[in-house]
């Protein structure tokens, strides 16, 4: 059996990328709006209730829409938009953060893809809280580095442009005012009382990103050493297929002095490093922000939902 697949928003970068992942994919078929059409309402109702599943590469709005024209209850939407990460009724698409999220997944008709920062804060995050070692009201910080290409064909072509301004050759922090979109869902999934403090930065590479949260354990609900914490995550994540707590400190990749951003760039994978001492542990979380923070974890709700294995079309 042959799945009839739509990518509504194929022209974006997330839609782009969830196209060129399903290119060999025999199992799917990918039904297709003419150029023309892309933004007629009545095309895309039909396609999306056609469809078995309809992917959501939109901004905000015209994903509501979308949802909006979807009539047919056989339709499941999978939505790698803002708009519905912290809706009711959604399902939070990060099956790894416990065997409820993959069991609501596998059943759901409404799935909302994580966004880029929040994969990583809430793969960090929420182990943590919901297993009592970082207290509900922790004064959270989060700093985070990302690829240009997550912010889109916008800030794709600014990047790529000749004669660009010297300041994109920098690291720009951004969302000063404590906005950012991702914040919400961060808070929710997390389970903590209050918003993080969050210092996103974007930067002069195309894709991949990290994550990072700094513990004092002093404030921990359970007092946890650096290695601690590690073991704590590494059982957490043992089973699972696409994210890995690598060796402690001296081991492993930490025999490196350096943790890159872009080491999983064209991935679904997710790697998440401990470190630190005693007193101060460092938790980050390495990852391709257009992989397992957009598109790679798109495909893998879309196979988890349709009861195949996770891992197809994906590396």
């Amino acid at each position: 059996m042959a799945y009839k697949i739509f990518i509504d928003g194929k022209d974006g970068t997330t839609g782009l990328k969830i196209y060129e992942r399903f290119k060999n994919r025999a199992d799917l078929v990918l039904l297709q709006c003419d150029d023309a059409e892309r933004k007629n309402p009545a095309a895309r109702r039909t396609l999306i209730n056609e469809s078995d599943v309809t992917f959501l590469c939109l901004p905000d709005d015209a994903a509501q829409e979308s949802v909006a024209l979807c009539t047919n209850e056989r339709t499941r939407i999978i939505d790698a938009s803002t708009a519905h990460r912290t809706t009711a009724g959604w399902v939070y698409g990060f099956p790894e953060l416990s065997p409820q999220f993959r069991k609501a997944i596998a059943a759901a008709k409404r799935v909302a893809v994580p966004g880029c920062y929040a994969s990583g804060f809430n793969a960090l995050c929420y182990p943590l809280v919901q297993g009592g070692i970082i207290p509900r009201d922790y004064p959270v910080v989060c700093q985070a580095v990302s690829g240009y290409s997550g912010g889109g064909k916008k800030a794709i072509a600014q990047y790529e442009t000749p004669n660009r301004p010297t300041e994109l050759d920098t690291p720009r922090l951004y969302a000063l005012s404590q906005q950012h979109k991702h914040v919400p869902e961060m808070q929710k999934i997390s389970g903590l009382q209050f918003a993080p403090a969050f210092m996103p930065y974007i930067c002069n590479y195309f894709s991949g990103m990290t994550v990072t949260v700094a513990l004092h354990t002093r404030l921990l609900a359970t007092q946890m050493t650096a290695y601690n914490v590690w073991e704590f995550l590494s059982l957490h994540y043992s089973d699972a297929r696409f994210v890995r707590v690598v060796g402690f400190m001296g081991t492993d990749i930490l025999t490196e002095p350096f943790i890159p951003a872009n080491s999983l760039a064209g991935t679904n994978m997710m790697r998440i490093f401990v470190s630190g001492n005693d007193e101060r542990v460092i938790l980050t979380a390495q990852f391709d922000n257009l992989g397992k923070g957009a598109s790679g974890a798109a495909v893998q709700c879309l196979n988890i939902l349709l009861g195949l294995d996770e891992s197809t079309g994906l590396v």
